[in-house]
């Protein structure tokens, strides 16, 4: 299990860390802006990644976006974060490809019969000679 996802704190103590009210929680959480996990008797327990998103939040509503806003702006980092996770996937894959490709080209080479021989001197002037006389 991934450290950050673990749900470690109650809401007073998220509240705290976060430097938000606990009553502002609650309305993240019914805006959909954060969903906190919960314990079999309904408490909300926040992990570390709720915490920073929450300092996200506020960074975003300090700076004048709406809660709607906020909601867009962090839709829209995430589809940027996969993008960029999609991205580094597929370089990953042609770096393979691409060793696999320059692989199967030197095997090509190196299977190469070398039964040609180059022309040289009398040999090139009777093919000339050969040409010319077509």
């Amino acid at each position: 299990m991934d450290p950050d996802s673990r749900a470690l704190y109650v809401i007073s103590v998220a509240a705290e860390l976060a430097g938000v009210h606990p009553q502002t929680l609650r309305i993240y959480e019914r805006k959909g802006l954060l969903a906190p996990a919960r314990t079999s008797g309904r408490s909300r327990r926040y992990s570390e990644r709720d915490i920073e998103l929450l300092r996200r939040i506020q960074a975003l509503t300090n700076d004048g976006v709406s809660l709607a806003g906020v909601q867009r702006v962090l839709a829209l980092e995430e589809q940027l974060n996969a993008a960029k996770r999609r991205i580094a996937e597929l370089e990953d894959r042609l770096e393979a490809m691409t060793r696999e490709m320059e692989e199967r080209v030197q095997a090509a080479h190196r299977q190469y019969k070398r039964e040609l021989v180059p022309l040289r001197g009398a040999a090139l002037a009777r093919f000339d000679t050969f040409r010319s006389s077509r």
